[in-house]
């Protein structure tokens, strides 16, 4: 049971750190859109990171270079300008919440949840390899109880976040806040996006 709860707060001080991936399912909660489906795909890919990384991190932890990194990080960094630009060109528009949804398919939130995911190479820190070397020493029971309570920290962060962020879109249904809460989006991911840039110039 302690390493239960060990893997539950270890996960949980890890994925509160607000991140791109993070403001994307608040995002999604807030516009009602697949907040389900978002928070399905978050959790289940950490489940998958989190074990991989508890049960595998002694085989595949070297590697993990500096080139496979900088490959994430220009990938990540062509994501989210992508995601940036397309902010900025709908800022001035009208912000119709009726039609949202409908604007938006299923193909296309998955693609950007998987991306958000697997292209942030912050993801494989925290999840894979803080997790695992931290239990590399484990026996292998404690391995399974430290992954179960770690996956539950962050199935339970991102169906709260999604589904509050959902529960208190009724009161943001305005297009100034709408539009303010979109800058903010903007002003952020700009910011993440300089800081990968920064990682990749580094590596040069």
């Amino acid at each position: 049971m302690e390493f239960l709860l060990l893997g539950f707060f270890t996960g949980l001080s890890l994925i509160l750190a607000i991140g791109a991936q993070n403001i994307f399912v608040i995002e999604q909660g807030l516009k009602k859109q697949y907040v389900f489906i978002v928070c399905l795909i978050c959790s289940i890919s950490d489940f998958i990171l989190i074990f991989l990384g508890i049960f595998l991190f002694q085989y595949f932890g070297n590697f993990f270079n500096t080139t496979i990194e900088l490959i994430l990080n220009i990938l990540l960094f062509l994501f989210l300008i992508d995601f940036i630009y397309g902010k900025i060109s709908i800022q001035n528009k009208k912000i119709s919440f009726n039609e949202d949804i409908e604007d938006i398919s299923v193909t296309s939130i998955i693609t950007k949840t998987l991306a958000f995911t697997y292209l942030n190479p912050h993801v494989y820190s925290d999840t894979v390899f803080f997790l695992g070397n931290f239990s590399k020493n484990f026996m292998v029971i404690d391995k399974y109880y430290f992954g179960i309570g770690a996956s539950i920290s962050s199935l339970l962060f991102f169906f709260v976040i999604g589904y509050l962020s959902k529960l208190l879109s009724k009161y943001l249904r305005s297009d100034l806040i709408w539009k303010r809460i979109n800058l903010f989006i903007i002003t952020f991911m700009s910011i993440i996006a300089l800081y990968v840039l920064i990682e990749i110039i580094k590596f040069f």
